[in-house]
């Protein structure tokens, strides 16, 4: 069976184990289902995301002139300090920007390979834990809007890591720790401005994912490289394919790649 079309990260739905899909323009399917199948993937041309025309992907799936004009690729995105919506301050497009970061923000722990601090919108948990391949995770602060998520990171980022180690997350090199514990250690450490926001009821939340077998050593698929593949689907784990040879593929770092997918 074959499926066609641009590749966008993979949704997700948390059940008792995370639920995986791709999903194209006429079609989806359900990862999930075929843990243990032989796929192959063929890179076919590339769509930018926005403006939908041939043009290689610059980054996020976008093409370079798209990543360096529209909103959705603004500095405040992978910055939240850098916000300014909340003064009435345009960066490319005020309306926009107003409806992204002026909605309330959560800055959590997650726990991947090691525990790190990060921003998302509270709508977008718990799919960013997921996406973040977090088997654990747990809110800090609840704040309005994102510049005050964003220098609660700036502040936190001091005490613990803001990054996660990709290669020990999928072979599955992971402690369990107490997240409470972790996130009081912090309490201390939250600027002035969001110390109210603090969120000091809740427990972690916890995320299976739908892998049968961890690879031992790690060989990245980069379609731009190599644009054929084919092996065993053994896993899913953040936004990653794992394969039997020990071949893992980052679906979202190949948006706006327009594939062939077949199952064999």
């Amino acid at each position: 069976m074959t499926y066609e079309g641009v590749l966008t990260k993979m949704k997700t739905e948390i059940t008792d184990k995370v639920q995986y899909y791709l999903v194209f323009d006429s079609d989806f399917l359900n990862l999930n289902q075929l843990l243990d199948r032989k796929v192959s993937i063929n890179f076919l041309r590339y769509q930018c995301l926005n403006c939908g025309l041939e043009k290689k992907i610059f980054r996020q799936g976008f093409c370079f002139d798209c990543f360096n004009e529209i909103p959705q690729a603004g500095e405040w995105i992978m910055k939240p300090e850098l916000s300014r919506a909340h003064l009435d301050e345009e960066d490319r497009d005020l309306e926009f920007e107003k409806r992204a970061q002026l909605q309330p923000h959560i800055v959590y722990l997650a726990n991947s390979s090691n525990v790190k601090v990060g921003v998302t919108r509270k709508e977008q948990i718990p799919t960013r834990w997921i996406d973040q391949g977090a088997h654990e995770a747990i809110e800090i602060v609840e704040v309005p809007n994102r510049y005050l998520a964003g220098i609660t990171e700036v502040a936190l980022k001091d005490h613990v890591s803001d990054k996660t180690n990709w290669r020990k997350m999928l072979t599955n090199d992971i402690k369990d720790l107490n997240l409470v514990e972790e996130r009081e250690k912090l309490k201390d450490f939250i600027p002035d401005e969001a110390k109210e926001y603090y969120i000091a009821s809740n427990k972690e939340t916890e995320i299976e994912f739908p892998v049968l077998e961890f690879p031992k050593k790690i060989k990245t698929l980069n379609l731009g490289k190599n644009p054929f593949y084919e092996g065993v689907l053994k896993g899913i784990k953040g936004q990653y394919l794992i394969f039997e040879d020990g071949t893992v593929f980052n679906v979202r770092g190949h948006e706006g790649f327009v594939v062939e997918f077949n199952i064999l």
